[in-house]
């Protein structure tokens, strides 16, 4: 973490998760990047509306005027636009009145190394490519899926993280895929006082409660959730990595395979944190949901 942060919780965000650019990108897509550039620019005074991470972003900004003092919570923008092409996003980000100073431009190429750089948590992107290479450098990233619906909890940041190849390792999840669920249940059984290997996420979930304990218990504006689709006796191995980490969950759904989105629907995620794509299609349907792009799950078939 570079020294100028502190401990700050530090989350960069891609131009395209915060803004919802689709009439831009389809010009790219379209005419090519000398016609977004002049598109950008000719609309550079239009203000963009927001995208699907958008609302997070707000809420979490809303912590620093909560806390008062210094900032606890620091948003990067890194961006594939120029900065000329770019000054559209920024001209967006002051008329919403959002305190993000910081960007990377990076002019068509990707802007995921920068995440590094910046010491950041967390790297939101719409673009997969980027997310598997900031997760393939050691830090969690997650690729933004839409949904319809929005968190009802406005003075309220609720997170919610699936377990296996997101918070922890997908050691478990390994066995699980190659030698079915009996030999998986005997394994854990076996391990449960064997803490789990760190996935990628365990990082943002530690500096996550770091902020949360700037706040007394009742008045806390950030909660979390595990919603994992172990059920038990495999339960027991997750609860004690947790306590191994000195890491405290609000609220744990052990829901043995059932669906997970009618549970994030009732929590009231704002984002939902998955590797497996079928689980963040059907949480997408509920709340706003990242596919994390990690693990055995995420590997091409043989």
């Amino acid at each position: 973490m570079p020294s100028g942060f502190g401990n700050k919780l530090v989350i960069a965000i891609s131009s395209r998760a915060l803004f919802n650019l689709d009439d831009s990108h389809q010009v790219y897509i379209k005419e090519g990047l000398e016609a977004y550039a002049r598109h950008q620019i000719e609309h550079e005074d239009d203000v963009l509306l927001p995208g699907d991470a958008f609302p997070m972003v707000k809420k979490l900004l809303r912590v620093n005027e909560r806390l008062g003092g210094d900032p606890r919570v620091e948003i990067i923008l890194l961006s594939r636009n120029s900065a000329d092409t770019g000054l559209r996003v920024f001209n967006s980000i002051e008329h919403y009145g959002l305190t993000i100073t910081r960007a990377a431009f990076c002019g068509g190429v990707s802007p995921y190394r920068y995440a590094s750089a910046f010491g950041c948590h967390l790297f939101l992107s719409t673009d997969g490519e980027d997310v598997r290479q900031a997760l393939n450098h050691g830090m969690a990233a997650a690729t933004l899926i839409a949904s319809k619906n929005k968190a009802e909890h406005e003075d309220e940041l609720r997170f919610a993280f699936d377990g296996d190849a997101v918070l922890f390792s997908d050691e478990a999840e390994q066995i699980y895929k190659k030698q079915g669920l009996s030999a998986f249940t005997e394994s854990e059984k076996l391990s449960a006082k064997q803490p789990l290997s760190g996935g990628p996420f365990k990082e943002f979930l530690t500096a996550l409660q770091g902020l949360q304990a700037e706040f007394s218990g009742d008045i806390c504006p950030i909660r979390t959730a595990l919603v994992t689709a172990r059920s038990a006796p495999a339960h027991e191995r997750v609860i004690r990595t947790l306590r191994a980490w000195n890491i405290r969950i609000d609220e744990s759904l052990f829901l043995g395979g059932l669906a997970k989105g009618p549970f994030l629907k009732a929590y009231g995620a704002d984002v939902f944190f998955d590797d497996q794509r079928m689980h963040c299609d059907s949480a997408s349907e509920h709340v706003a949901t990242g596919h994390v792009p990690h693990g055995i799950a995420n590997e091409p078939l043989q």
